[in-house]
């Protein structure tokens, strides 16, 4: 998926293209765990779309519940939703910066010399013909 160290970073224009497609499936991500929240927190608590959202909203933010979970089945689906949204959280985040992070790392360890290698050999068997 990555361009190695031998090959020059890539241009600009690909560069936000890789950037835009990480952060539509970081986004995609999101909005899919919020769903998953929304709907357990209505089907177990009984709470409206709108505190439904709320709750897992802020799950998702990492800030907790709103509304305390009051029964049995609400408090283990809150606990589990709570241990999945600090996971999406990381993974996010991850999707979100690894494009950066490979660029620095790429323009930091990037040989040139291996470039210029393969250009010089190929100059010379253009000159040996």
């Amino acid at each position: 998926m990555y361009e190695s160290r031998k090959l020059p970073p890539l241009p600009p224009a690909k560069f936000v293209k890789r950037v835009l497609v990480h952060f539509a499936v970081a986004m995609f991500l999101l909005v899919a765990s919020l769903g998953i929240g929304m709907i357990g927190y209505m089907f177990f608590e009984h709470l409206s779309w709108i505190d439904a959202f709320l709750n897992a909203a802020m799950l998702l933010g990492g800030m907790g519940p709103v509304n305390p979970p009051l029964t049995a089945s609400g408090k283990l689906f809150a606990g589990l939703y709570a241990l999945y949204a600090g996971l999406v959280f990381i993974v996010t985040a991850a999707l979100l910066f690894t494009p950066i992070f490979h660029r620095v790392m790429h323009r930091l360890n990037w040989d040139d010399s291996a470039a210029n290698r393969g250009q010089n050999r190929r100059a010379r068997s253009v000159k040996e013909a």
